[in-house]
């Protein structure tokens, strides 16, 4: 009697959501290819959905290259001081980087090169929205409105906005889409806190730059908002209280969503170093994510059987 041998089980990889801590995912994606490891389904939320599209349209090489290149003083031309907009981000600019880096305007995620999805929020209703269809481009948008720095994107007739505020990891989605086995990664294991305890052991934080620029703003249309003082007893910053509190949001709805559906590979980056928008910082992001993935080898190995 002849066996049926037995197919290699799917790999889903969920890339979760982390503004500028997202660059681990590069590093994450190529460990994972030095190890013969490519994953049949991959999810992303957020930062995490643009990474997984540039994956999946083969433009991996162009988004760490680019990445790689971008200083403080580029990253600030992206920022636009126009309280009257949805958005601090100049969305223009960051649509010729979409175009140039993750996809094509006319690509769809039927055309990828492994089954893709992304994880917006339904602004009226707080119900993740899932795209696992039509162009790219719109998916990544929709994933990435993060509310105050884009506007919310408008799709079927429904206004979105971020998919970190609904499923930060998408394990869900994976299995959704055929995942036997889930690597997933997770941004937000070590964030909550870290920024002012190092503000107050005197550590400076590289990317205040921009966030000062933005409070500057504020303050310029409301000067009694905020205090800017650097008094112990002043209350933090505009932006300060504003990454504190993303944290501690992604934190806490990352833990619980994560309990109720666990991967069978959790991948959590050291990334507490970095701020929220410190997305110059790509090449120590990218390389703890690389290392981030040795560290679990023996764990990886285990599961998938290599």
């Amino acid at each position: 009697m002849i066996q049926q041998r037995k197919s290699a089980p799917s790999i889903g990889l969920a890339l979760g959501s982390g503004a500028s801590r997202g660059w681990a995912h590069i590093g994450v994606i190529k460990a994972l290819s030095d190890l013969d490891i490519h994953p049949q389904v991959v999810c992303g939320c957020s930062i995490g959905a643009l990474v997984a599209a540039a994956y999946v349209a083969g433009n991996l090489d162009k988004l760490e290259q680019w990445v790689r290149s971008l200083t403080r003083v580029e990253l600030a031309r992206y920022i636009e001081l126009n309280l009257s907009l949805n958005g601090f981000v100049d969305i223009e600019k960051l649509h010729e980087f979409f175009l140039q880096c993750v996809c094509r305007e006319d690509q769809s995620i039927e055309d990828s090169t492994a089954k893709f999805a992304s994880v917006a929020t339904d602004l009226e209703t707080g119900r993740e929205v899932w795209f696992t269809s039509g162009p790219l481009i719109d998916a990544v948008w929709a994933s990435i409105s993060l509310p105050g720095l884009f506007p919310p994107l408008q799709h079927q007739g429904r206004w979105l906005v971020d998919g970190g505020l609904v499923n930060p990891v998408p394990v869900s989605v994976c299995h959704a889409l055929g995942a036997d086995i889930v690597i997933s990664v997770n941004l937000n294991g070590d964030i909550v806190g870290k920024h002012f305890i190092q503000k107050r052991n005197g550590q400076q934080n590289n990317g205040n730059h921009v966030m000062d620029r933005l409070s500057r703003a504020v303050n310029k249309y409301s000067p009694s908002l905020f205090n800017d003082e650097k008094e112990k007893t002043s209350p933090p910053g505009l932006f300060d209280a504003i990454a504190g509190s993303i944290n501690i949001a992604q934190d806490r709805n990352t833990r619980s969503r994560l309990a109720g559906e666990p991967p069978d590979i959790m991948l959590s980056p050291k990334l507490s170093h970095i701020g929220l928008m410190e997305f110059y910082r790509a090449e120590a992001a990218i390389q703890e994510g690389k290392e981030c993935v040795m560290r679990m080898l023996p764990e990886i190995r285990h599961v998938l059987g290599k």
